[in-house]
């Protein structure tokens, strides 16, 4: 998997309920032709990372095939989720700066 754009936001929680930062990437990805992934058009993934002082996690992510407007069912493999998750506690911090 090999991330080639991405964009970072902070979303706000507009009743204060919830504890810790939460930060929406759009990862845009660039996949083999041989890859199950692989489809005309953009594929990106939509993750949701979850900052606090305690932990740093993924609490959701779902592909998204851009050009079509299609969610995909397809999931992670572990150590794609664990380079997902190195990327995310990586530059979650670019959207404050």
């Amino acid at each position: 998997m090999n991330i080639t754009e991405y964009t970072v936001e902070k979303l706000q929680d507009p009743t204060g309920i919830l504890s810790g930062d939460r930060y929406e990437f759009i990862l845009q990805l660039e996949e083999e032709e041989d890859d199950e992934l692989f489809e005309d058009g953009a594929v990106e993934l939509k993750v949701l990372f979850f900052v606090d002082e305690k932990e740093m996690k993924v609490l959701n992510y779902h592909f998204h095939n851009s050009s079509q407007d299609k969610y995909l069912d397809f999931a992670l493999e572990d150590e794609e989720l664990q380079e997902i998750h190195s990327f995310c506690s990586s530059h979650y911090a670019s959207e404050e700066a």
